[in-house]
């Protein structure tokens, strides 16, 4: 039988980050995964992080796990793909099935980092092929480069629905709609708000009555919902797809947690692990890291990795009592930084109507997935000066601060706060160098030129959709809602590796139109 010093199950973020941590103490570790390829859902996320830097902020999903990939090969963490631990003992034992062979390996501790499966909502047709986990659609596109389908219908507006149906779109599908059940959009407001400005319509309140189809989807009809959630006679819409995506949240894989005997609960986010602070359960020398403890975001699995890492180091001699808790005081403090605004934890299911500074959040945008160039002029990201200035349509309170520190001249000020609504400084010039609005991971900064003579004005964007546009260009402005308002001639477009695949479209309007356009459509007509 092997022996190990940390045996971990799941080479995704928390437990790729629990083995570094780890191995940088002296400790030999192991990792299993039964995918054939490490990472977890890092390798599926093209979008880019939030956060600051300590927390891979503008980062995209992918390359932190190739950073968290050499990071681990660097320390001598071994790992061992298509390999499915099946069995997890009271004695620290773990039984792995590596191809035919069935293996037993020991373990002076165990970290059980296995992440979250997708839930499943049934409906009349819920069966045919085509009904499809958002987390499936998202492994076709990214993983394997295959369209999900052509026309899709998203059920879930939380972050993975929002997250993957941008995604849906930047990979060519056609978006017939958002649903959700919820009377409000249950993700950022900035995720939303970038997929209602390519003109996908979002139905709140509403819900899946049934998959249309015999041998496969070709249609859905969705329903309006009343108070108890059940849907109300003759407000059925029907839709053509081939393809519905269900984003309808995560549940804890606890099964080898409560196996081996872990004291285990029912959480608000499923049923999980009861576990202390470092991660270790009710049975010494066994932790947990990661969504398989309670859902979050991966930036919250990594640094709780590292607690249970560290927490590991010190359990087994390796790391002395002072060093470990010097280590969690400021892993405990990262984490608690993206625990706060009005997405935390102890937030959830609650509805807000003010931002930490007080101003109302917008029901347009809970409803619809935008807001209206009115309701925006309350927040300090909008501004109004000659010359070129950005213009940050951020207007929830999210830990979230790259713009600030990617500013070369300090025009844009968030502060200690990482939650705290970022504001422009009037009194910094705009070198127009587009790094605020490349950096922005909700892609909700713009610079806007309100006058560049003879009555038009100029917009620049963050664009990430094939194929590029060039200048000289003829299409469409549309604005938040996706509304074609005016025809536009495309300037430029600006890449560079700094922008990391987020290219600077600037398009030129009419100059009334500064204010309102959001978004490009190539051709087209109002």
């Amino acid at each position: 039988m092997e022996r190990y010093d940390l045996v971990v199950v799941g080479a995704g973020p928390s437990g790729l980050s629990a083995a570094i941590e780890a191995a940088k103490c002296g400790l030999t570790v192991v990792v299993f995964d039964e995918n054939s390829r490490p990472g977890g859902q890092l390798f599926k996320q093209i979008h880019k992080f939030f956060g600051s830097k300590e927390h891979n902020a503008k980062i995209r999903g992918f390359r932190i796990g190739e950073n968290l990939l050499k990071e681990a090969s660097a320390c001598g963490v071994k790992v061992i793909l298509n390999a499915t631990v099946i069995g997890l003992f009271r004695q620290r034992e773990v039984t792995v099935r590596i191809g035919n062979e069935i293996v037993h390996v020991k373990g002076d501790a165990i970290l059980i980092a296995t992440g979250a499966s997708e839930n499943m909502v049934p409906f009349p047709g819920w069966t045919l092929p085509g009904v499809i986990g958002a987390g499936a659609a998202q492994t076709m596109m990214n993983l394997h480069h295959i369209k999900p389908g052509k026309r899709i219908l998203m059920l879930g507006t939380g972050n993975v629905g929002l997250v993957v149906s941008y995604q849906l779109l930047q990979a060519g599908c056609e978006l017939a709609a958002l649903v959700d059940a919820a009377p409000r959009v249950g993700g950022y407001g900035v995720h939303a708000a970038k997929v209602a400005r390519c003109s996908v319509p979002f139905y709140l309140s509403h819900t899946i009555v049934r998959a249309e189809g015999e041998e496969f989807v070709t249609g859905v009809v969705i329903a309006e919902v009343d108070h108890s959630f059940k849907p109300i006679p003759g407000t059925e819409k029907h839709f053509e797809v081939d393809t519905i995506c269900l984003a309808v949240g995560l549940s804890p894989m606890s099964q080898l947690c409560k196996m081996a005997g872990c004291e285990m609960t029912q959480a608000p986010t499923g049923y999980a692990p009861v576990c202390d602070k470092t991660g270790q359960t009710s049975l010494p020398g066994v932790y947990v890291a990661g969504d398989v403890s309670g859902i979050e975001e991966a930036s919250s699995a990594m640094i709780e990795g590292r607690i249970a890492g560290a927490a590991v180091a010190e359990r087994l001699g390796f790391l002395g009592a002072a060093e470990r808790d010097e280590r969690l005081k400021q892993y405990e403090a990262a984490l608690s930084s993206l625990r706060k605004g009005m997405f935390a934890p102890e937030n959830r299911g609650k509805a807000p109507k003010k931002t930490e500074e007080g101003l109302p959040i917008s029901m347009n945008l809970l409803q619809k997935g935008y807001m209206d160039e009115a309701e925006l002029e309350a927040y300090p990201g909008m501004i109004h000066m000659p010359g070129l200035h950005p213009v940050i349509e951020c207007t929830q309170n999210i830990p979230c601060n790259p713009c600030q520190d990617a500013c070369p001249r300090g025009c844009i000020k968030i502060g200690a706060d990482l939650t705290a609504l970022p504001s422009v400084d009037v009194s910094k010039s705009c070198s127009g160098c587009g790094m605020c609005v490349a950096s922005c991971s909700g892609q909700a900064i713009f610079l806007v030129n309100e006058d560049v003579g003879e009555g038009f004005a100029e917009v620049t964007m963050p664009y990430e959709f094939l194929p590029l546009p060039r200048p000289g260009e003829r299409g469409m402005a549309l604005d938040r809602s996706g509304t074609p308002v005016c025809p536009c001639e495309v300037v430029s477009l600006r890449s560079a590796p700094a922008f990391d695949q987020t290219n600077l479209l600037t398009i030129r309007v009419p100059a009334q139109m500064a204010g309102r356009a959001r978004q490009y459509r190539v051709g087209g007509a109002v």
